[in-house]
C-alpha cells in the first residue's frame, strides 16, 4: 500500500490506548489487519505486546509476493509457510496462539494487573488449518471443520484458566467474529444457516455474527437478548467498565452493552448502518432493515444456491428511491419483502430520520486500500535482518489504483 495510506489513522484512539489510562496491559495474539507497515503495527497504537501477523495467512512465493511475516512485538520472527508451516490443512499456529494467551493471562494474574487480551486466531480463514490433534477429526471432514474444533477447544482452555486463577468473576469475555461465513467457499467454509448470502455482502449472512458474553457472577448464563449490537460497542462497553471517559472530540457509533447484558435494560433502539466502501447499502433499526443498494456479484456469486427476486442482484443495484424492507425478526432470511402498505410506511418512518441525520453528519473518508504499490509489501519488515530473511525490495515504486474485483 502507498506510504500515505494502508492502515489505521494516527488520529484514531484505539481501545488499548484508552485502557492504558486505567493501568491495563494489552496484548494482541493472531491477526491484526489494520496495516502492515511499521507505523501501523499494534505497539504504535496502544498494545504492549503482539504475537501474530498483520494480515491473514495467505501464501506467497517470496519472489512475486513475499510470504507474510509473523511478529513478536515490533520485530518479525519468521514468515508463514517457510518458518510457520501451513500444509494440507495442517499447522500448529493455533496451538502457539493458545500458549501465548495462557502465558499472558497467567503473568498478568500473578502480577495482579488489569489486562486486555485481544485473541484473534485466523485458522478458520481460507486456507483453513488445524494442528495434528484435530486434523481430520471433524464430522465436516474438512480443514474448516477441524479448525473450528480447535478454536473451540482453545476458548475452553482460556476460560478454564481464568477459573483456575480465580479471576473469572472479575473478567469479561466476549466471543464474536468479523463477518459471516464465506458462501463462495462452499464445503470448505462455514454455514450461515437460514440467513441470506454470506461474507462480502450486507445481507444478514454477511453481517450477522455470534455474540457471546461470559462473566460469571455478573452476566446470567443462558440469557438471550434481541438487542441489536455491533463489535463497535465493545470499545464503549470496555471503557465504561474500566472507568475511562471517552474522548469528547469525536462521535462514537458504539454504545455501552452492560445494561443489556446484566438485564437492567431490555432493549435500546438504535440504528446500524451497513456499508460497502463509502456507500451505505442498508440500515437496520429494531426489527426492520432497509436495503438502499443490493449486490451479490456477477462473477463470484456471494450467495451460492440462494435466490430472492430483485434482491440477490448480480449487479450493483440502486434501490434508494424505494428501499427494499424486511422484518428481520419475522424473516431473518430476508426472503419476503414487505410490500407497499401500512407496515412498509411504518418501517420507513422509523428508519428515514436516522438515515437523514446520518447523512447530514457523516464525513466520508478516502478508503485506505484505494492505492497499491508493490514496493511497500512485506519484503523487508523490521527484524528481518536479525534472522537473515530480508527479501529484495523492488527498485521502483509502482503506485496505482488497486483492483479489488470482489
Amino acid at each position: 500500500i502507498n506510504a500515505e495510506y494502508g492502515g489505521i489513522s494516527e488520529t484514531e484512539i484505539l481501545l488499548p490506548e484508552l485502557l492504558k489510562q486505567a493501568g491495563y496491559r494489552s496484548k494482541i495474539i493472531g491477526k491484526w489487519h489494520l496495516g502492515h507497515r511499521p507505523q501501523y503495527l499494534p505497539l504504535r497504537h496502544g498494545f504492549d505486546e503482539f504475537f501474530g501477523s498483520s494480515n491473514c495467512h495467505f501464501g506467497g512465493d517470496d519472489v512475486k509476493t513475499p510470504n507474510l511475516p509473523v511478529f513478536r512485538n515490533e520485530k518479525m520472527i519468521g514468515r508463514y509457510y517457510t518458518n510457520f508451516t501451513i500444509e494440507h490443512g495442517l499447522s500448529n499456529l493455533t496451538v502457539l496462539f493458545i500458549q501465548e494467551a495462557l502465558s499472558f493471562i497467567e503473568s498478568q494474574a500473578k502480577a495482579e494487573n488489569p489486562f486486555f487480551l485481544y485473541w484473534t486466531p485466523d485458522a478458520n480463514h481460507q486456507p483453513a488449518y488445524a494442528s495434528q490433534a484435530f486434523h481430520g477429526k471433524s464430522r465436516r471432514n474438512s480443514a474448516y471443520g477441524d479448525s473450528v474444533m480447535e478454536v473451540d477447544y482453545g476458548v475452553g482452555v482460556l476460560l478454564n484458566t481464568l477459573k483456575q486463577l480465580e479471576i473469572e468473576q472479575n473478567t469479561l469475555v466476549f466471543f464474536s467474529s468479523d463477518n459471516g461465513a464465506e458462501g463462495i467457499a462452499k464445503q470448505s467454509g462455514g454455514s450461515n444457516g437460514p440467513l441470506l448470502c454470506g461474507k462480502q455482502t450486507t445481507f444478514e449472512g454477511g453481517m450477522r455474527e455470534p455474540g457471546i458474553a461470559w462473566w460469571p457472577g455478573t452476566i446470567a448464563p443462558g440469557k438471550v437478548t434481541h438487542q441489536l449490537g455491533t463489535t463497535m460497542d465493545l470499545l464503549v462497553t470496555s471503557a465504561g467498565l474500566a472507568g475511562v471517559p471517552l474522548p469528547r472530540d469525536r462521535i462514537y457509533d458504539g454504545m455501552d452493552l452492560m445494561p443489556i447484558l446484566t438485564g437492567e435494560t431490555e432493549n435500546i433502539e438504535r440504528p446500524v448502518f451497513y456499508y460497502r466502501g463509502n456507500e451505505m447499502f442498508a440500515v437496520r433499526v429494531g426489527r426492520y432493515k432497509a436495503h438502499y443498494w443490493t449486490w451479490t456479484h456477477a462473477h463470484y456469486h456471494f450467495c451460492p444456491g440462494q435466490y430472492v427476486k430483485n434482491v440477490t442482484t448480480p449487479d450493483q443495484t440502486n434501490c434508494t428511491a424505494h428501499p427494499i424492507v424486511f422484518n428481520i425478526e419475522r424473516d431473518p432470511g430476508e426472503k419476503y419483502k414487505i410490500v407497499k402498505g401500512s407496515e412498509y410506511k411504518a418501517a420507513m418512518e422509523l428508519i428515514t430520520p436516522y438515515v437523514e441525520k446520518h447523512r447530514q453528519t457523516m464525513v466520508p473518508g478516502e478508503p485506505e486500500l484505494n492505492y497499491c504499490d508493490k514496493m511497500v509489501m512485506n519484503w523487508a519488515p523490521p527484524g528481518c535482518e536479525d534472522i537473515d530473511y530480508c527479501l529484495p525490495v523492488p527498485a521502483e515504486s509502482s503506485i496505482r489504483l488497486c483492483n479489488w474485483d470482489h
